[in-house]
């Protein structure tokens, strides 16, 4: 169970998606039930009146065969006969067993080093005698090895192990040479076989059970591999996903990780979340365009570059712009571009650069119940003060082509955070453009704030079997039922991602980083 095991942690990278204690979330459980309803909520709001509502696909069933017996192909045999050897033994022997038995002989190992070796690329000639991939070896080991002096009598069977790895082998021995298919069988062989004691079904049946130890070990050599595949990925991975460093910063950090491409290790999508000796909070997603272990690579140096740039000093444009250099001599093609969303959260606060009565979190609630403009406080012009608003936090976002983060809290519905002032991608235009800007947006945060950020693989994902993706508007609906449903931190970014999976039919195609950051009077805690 070790191996499978690890196999199931390269596939979803040490189980980063897997549901803290939330069992009864799956396909079949409540999940399946809310999928279907967000088929019907999202039908309701973007379609026609009277249109039908989106149908969820069910599961799709795994054939079994039961008891139905499975067809099996003739064993393609290849018989290395030695010089003593009876030309007719095999032969009448095979007829006798009764066996679906594909016959191929080979007098001496010198012509079957010839039938096993690959063939040579580039050659430009095809081969007289047609390739065959042979299931099973029946090997003489009075057979001497191909261009050598009679010795060691395993040397031929060491050849043809190295010519046909995949091949079962049985070796025929003489009657006085018991102790020699001892060794054979030590050495690699599957079976062994006395030449004046073999009989016909014995012959059948030692095949049989050759092929199927052979298949045996190549299960269990691909379950060792994998094993210590898995664990070498873990160690990797550990290196290269980062460890956030909010020591002191009084904040629980959730993190989720997958990537869209089967067993990869990484993809395109990075983040990470620093804590500076001023206190602020320094934390940043990104989505690297594109799929496989160059943009995977990418997406690791901008990580690092950007805590370097933190940690150095640098801030808002002067930090993206250098950001935007890195990438540009580290992408192997201009086509390549970078997605970013950065937050630096200040305390206590406002920020100097603040503007007064700056957006606040009730303002954006607003805005996405569709006032055009923030109301201001009842009996006053704009925002109060920030020294009337005991236990706020400011927040400056940086958009860079990349999905709002969501503002979370517990009585309301959770709302997007102001995109307005959003620039473009980095790497999209060079830095000298004068729209290749990212202004701040001055956020306010009320006490008891969360902040959901997350790649764009996360809302792409479609809605049933048609063109209709989830959208962030739909990620709104989605996250703020199952907070309604008691869900908090890693069960809650865990249920949306198992629904919006749900809703998609299947695993989405596109790498998903999910980072949930939340004040609380806590120590930290790492989901």
């Amino acid at each position: 169970m070790s191996g499978l095991s690890s196999m199931h942690g390269l596939d979803s990278l040490e189980g980063l998606g897997r549901l803290d204690g939330l069992t009864t979330v799956g396909p079949f459980g409540e999940l399946g039930g809310l999928a279907a309803a967000r088929h019907s909520e999202l039908a309701e709001q973007s379609g026609a009146p009277g249109a039908a509502p989106l149908t969820l696909p069910a599961p799709r069933a795994t054939a079994r065969s039961g008891g139905a017996e499975r067809a099996t192909d003739p064993v393609r045999l290849l018989v290395i006969e030695s010089e003593a050897s009876d030309p007719r033994l095999v032969e009448e022997l095979v007829a006798a067993g009764g066996a679906p038995i594909e016959l191929h002989r080979a007098p001496g190992l010198a012509q079957a080093a010839g039938l096993l070796a690959p063939a040579r690329p580039g050659t430009g000639r095809r081969s007289r005698t047609p390739r065959v991939d042979y299931s099973c070896v029946l090997l003489d080991l009075a057979a001497p090895p191909a261009g050598a002096a009679a010795g060691d009598p395993l040397d031929g069977l060491r050849e043809v192990l190295r010519l046909a790895p995949n091949a079962a082998v049985v070796v025929l021995t003489g009657a006085a040479d018991a102790q020699l298919g001892a060794a054979a069988v030590a050495a690699g062989a599957q079976d062994s076989l006395t030449r004046d004691e073999t009989d016909g079904p014995l012959l059948a049946r030692a095949l049989r059970y050759a092929l199927e130890r052979k298949r045996a070990d190549e299960s269990q050599r691909r379950l060792v591999e994998a094993e210590l595949r898995g664990q070498e990925n873990a160690r990797l991975q550990r290196h290269l996903l980062p460890t956030p460093l909010l020591d002191g910063a009084d904040l629980s950090f959730t993190r989720r990780y997958r990537p869209g491409r089967r067993r990869a290790l990484l993809g395109g999508d990075f983040y990470d979340a620093v804590r500076t000796d001023d206190g602020s909070v320094h934390v940043v997603i990104g989505d690297v365009c594109g799929h496989g272990p160059d943009e995977a690579a990418l997406g690791v140096a901008l990580r690092i570059a950007w805590r370097t740039l933190v940690f150095a000093g640098l801030s808002g444009q002067t930090l993206l712009t250098t950001l935007q250099h890195v990438l540009e001599h580290e992408r192997r093609s201009d086509e390549i571009f970078a997605t970013l969303c950065m937050l630096v959260i200040t305390p206590g606060a406002p920020p100097e650069q603040a503007p007064r009565g700056h957006r606040s979190a009730r303002a954006a609630d607003q805005l996405a119940a569709g006032a055009t403009e923030p109301r201001p406080a009842p009996g006053v012009g704009q925002q109060p003060l920030p020294s009337e608003r005991p236990g706020m936090e400011y927040a400056q976002l940086y958009l860079a082509g990349h999905p709002a983060p969501l503002l979370l809290s517990a009585d309301r519905r959770p709302a997007v955070l102001p995109s307005e002032l959003a620039g473009p991608a980095l790497g999209l235009l060079p830095c000298d453009d004068t729209e290749s800007a990212w202004p701040a947006q001055h956020v306010e945060l009320e006490p008891g704030w969360s902040l959901l950020l997350y790649t764009d693989g996360l809302i792409e994902g479609r809605v049933g079997a048609g063109s209709r993706r989830l959208g962030q508007d739909g990620l709104v609906g989605l996250i703020g039922d199952h907070q309604a449903g008691g869900l908090t931190r890693g069960r809650l970014v865990d249920g949306a991602l198992a629904e919006v999976e749900e809703l998609n039919g299947g695993a989405l195609t596109d790498d998903v980083a999910v980072l949930l950051l939340e004040r609380n009077q806590q120590p930290v805690l790492m989901g």
